[in-house]
């Protein structure tokens, strides 16, 4: 399968990648959720060519990450802003730099930390069961077929259900 048509398969994950699987798009995500909103304020950060930023941006607006706004009329210029759809990857990008800090960052720790503005402190990514509230790791997780499942993602011996 080629990559351009990754989002075709039935799996959710290979469908997000085909919107946010690329190491500029998460940069420009990341930049999103530190408040830049203009093309020229990306370029300058991320020193990324106009070009492969273009592509990036379009690709986000399309799949409904972010919006295009015009903040001016003459000369028209637009910005870009988060959608619902694009907040929602919050979890995502924190968890990243989280697992980032945690493996990756030098002897001088977190380049950046994100501070809980209710309680002021670190925050600490988790991933929570919406129903009972526990913490949950990967070995607490059972994967199951969903309704779009058709058999190709699954090893074999996972396919079948639990009863």
């Amino acid at each position: 399968m080629r990559w351009q048509d990754i989002d075709q398969q039935p799996c959710s994950m290979a469908r997000a990648l085909a919107i946010i699987g690329d190491n500029w798009t998460l940069l420009v995500l990341r930049d999103c959720f530190l408040g830049v909103r203009r093309f020229d304020d990306f370029q300058q950060r991320l020193g990324v060519t106009r070009h492969v930023l273009s592509d990036r941006l379009r690709k986000l607006t399309e799949g409904e990450i972010l919006e295009k706004v015009a903040y001016q009329q003459r000369p028209l210029r637009h910005e870009y802003r988060l959608t619902g759809r694009g907040r929602d990857l919050y979890p995502v990008i924190a968890h990243l730099a989280q697992w980032g800090d945690k493996y990756l960052a030098d002897s001088k720790g977190a380049p950046v930390l994100r501070i809980h503005k209710q309680c002021g402190h670190p925050l600490h990514a988790q991933l929570q069961c919406g129903h009972c509230g526990d913490i949950v790791e990967a070995k607490d997780i059972r994967v199951e077929e969903g309704p779009d499942y058709i058999g190709q993602l699954l090893p074999a011996q996972m396919t079948s259900r639990t009863k």
